[in-house]
């Protein structure tokens, strides 16, 4: 059964889902979508273009599809897709895409945690865990599992590969390849690998062992990224340890360099 507090706001246009609660002072403006089963807090903003999937929570004083902060912003119709199982914690911000019909997307099972702000046409891949105060600027993508700690900061279009870990104030300009880490208040330096994230991940020992080999090569052989991308293509033309090489091929800022060992 659906309960809506009679202080909310509803738009005329929009779309509420079975069994879904709606708090006390929020607002949902027109051409929203929201799912079944979610749950909506109090003081939470809604604004067109808006699509939650189902099964989603949002908390106090979150604002879903804002316009984007770009002075280029033409107006009309840019949107704001959460997929299901979205935790959304205090003051999240989430901007709409920026040119026209574009999209910023959030995936499956994301936890984002409280006052983090997610620009114009950010797309994150399914369970993506971002913590407080962390910045995504515009365009920048996130795969799948990857995570994002606390007062984290990054650069327009940058990508950051499925299941990285970045350290606390990290300020990231460039791209991290998959299953990298980074480590807290360094800037554009690849720590080492998500050991840990990788066996959660269900990763066989064999998988982790050609990671690392891969990770060895690009990082700790003394090839340049152009030798060791060559190399690991010979090794490792498939599997988890090819997506290293993949990923740094589509790279269009480059890859972060690693943390010089004293």
């Amino acid at each position: 059964m659906t309960k809506i507090h009679p202080t909310a706001i509803i738009g005329t246009t929009a779309e509420i889902g079975a069994d879904v609660e709606i708090g006390p002072y929020s607002v949902i403006g027109d051409d929203v979508r929201i799912g079944d089963a979610c749950v909506i807090g109090p003081h939470v903003v809604i604004h067109p273009y808006t699509t939650l999937g189902q099964r989603c929570r949002v908390h106090a004083m979150a604002v879903l599809g804002d316009l984007p902060q770009d002075l280029s912003f033409p107006g009309g119709a840019t949107y704001v897709d959460i997929g299901n199982d979205c935790v959304i914690r205090e003051g999240v911000t989430v901007h709409r895409g920026t040119k026209p019909e574009t999209r910023t997307v959030i995936g499956n099972q994301c936890f984002l945690m409280a006052f983090s702000h997610f620009a114009h046409n950010v797309q994150l891949g399914d369970r993506v865990i971002v913590a407080n105060a962390a910045l995504l600027a515009g365009y920048v993508e996130v795969g799948e599992g990857a995570f994002i700690s606390g007062t984290v900061v990054i650069h327009q279009f940058v990508k950051i590969g499925r299941l990285a870990m970045l350290g606390g104030q990290s300020g990231i300009g460039k791209d991290i390849p998959p299953f990298c880490t980074t480590e807290s208040s360094e800037r554009n330096r690849i720590a080492g690998l998500n050991l840990i994230g990788l066996k959660r991940a269900g990763f066989t020992p064999s998988e982790r062992k050609e990671i690392k080999r891969a990770f060895e090569m690009l990082y700790r052989s003394g090839l340049n990224t152009s030798q060791a991308l060559e190399k690991m293509k010979a090794e490792f033309p498939e599997g988890p340890a090819g997506e290293i090489w993949r990923f740094i091929e589509k790279s269009d800022r480059g890859i972060c360099g690693a943390i010089r060992e004293s």
